[in-house]
C-alpha cells in the first residue's frame, strides 16, 4: 500500500490469511477501509451493516461497518472516533475517501450485508439498520447489485477490493449471543456520547 494509504488507515488492523494472495484489513464497528491497491477487508456483523462501495473503473473499493443508522442528539462536543458507528457518518466517510482515490459516484457498485436479529425482543435494530441502508443508497441512486441482510445469524464478511467479490459465513446463534453482547456494551457508550460531523459528502 502506498505511504499515503497507511497513514489514512494505519489504525486498522492487518492480518495475512494463507486463504487469501492479499493482506486482510479487519474493520470493527465504527471503522471503514478503503484501497485502490488489491485488499481484503474483514468484518463479523449481528444487527450492524456493512456496505461495500467500489468504482471499478478506478479500481477503488471499500467497505465500512455502522452500528446505527443517526444519532439520535447531535448536539454537544466533537467526537470523531464513535461518529463512523452511525450510518449517516459512516457512508459519508466511506464515500468521499473513495472520491479522493479518482472514484465517481456514477460508476459505484454496491453490496449490504447484516442487519440481523441477534437481539431478544419486539424491537428489531437490524432491519431498521437494513432498510435505512437500502433508503440511503436510493437516495443516492445506487441500487445494490447484491443484499443479504435480516436473518437471525451474525455473518463473517470478505470483501475483496480489487474485484469487489465477496465472501460471506453466516454464524450460529451461540456466536449471535456473544455478538448482541458487544454490540449493546457499544450502543451504550454512542447513547453517551453525542456526536457532530465536520465532514462534506461531495
Amino acid at each position: 500500500m502506498s505511504s499515503t494509504g497507511l497513514m489514512e488507515f494505519g489504525h486498522i488492523r492487518r492480518m495475512q490469511d494463507t486463504r487469501f494472495p492479499y493482506e486482510v484489513a479487519v474493520i470493527l464497528p465504527g471503522e471503514y477501509f478503503v484501497s485502490r491497491e488489491p485488499k481484503v477487508v474483514y468484518t463479523v456483523l449481528g444487527s450492524c451493516i456493512s456496505v461495500c462501495l467500489r468504482d471499478p473503473m478506478a479500481g477503488v473499493g471499500g467497505m465500512n461497518h455502522f452500528m446505527l443508522a443517526a444519532p439520535s442528539n447531535t448536539e454537544g462536543h466533537d467526537n470523531w472516533a464513535d461518529s463512523g458507528r452511525y450510518g449517516s457518518f459512516a457512508m459519508e466517510m466511506l464515500m468521499n475517501d473513495i472520491f479522493k482515490r479518482g472514484g465517481k459516484k456514477e460508476r459505484l457498485e454496491a453490496k449490504v450485508f447484516g442487519g440481523g436479529k441477534i437481539y431478544d425482543g419486539t424491537i428489531d435494530i437490524g432491519a431498521q439498520n437494513a432498510a435505512w441502508a437500502l433508503d440511503f443508497l436510493e437516495q443516492e441512486g445506487l441500487s445494490p447489485i447484491k443484499a443479504d441482510i435480516g436473518d437471525v445469524c451474525p455473518r463473517k464478511v470478505y470483501y475483496f477490493t480489487d474485484s469487489g467479490k465477496v465472501l460471506m459465513k453466516k454464524l450460529d446463534r451461540v456466536v449471535a449471543s456473544a455478538i448482541a453482547q458487544e454490540e449493546g456494551q457499544y450502543r451504550k457508550k454512542l447513547q453517551q456520547a453525542p456526536v457532530q460531523s465536520d465532514v462534506t459528502l461531495f
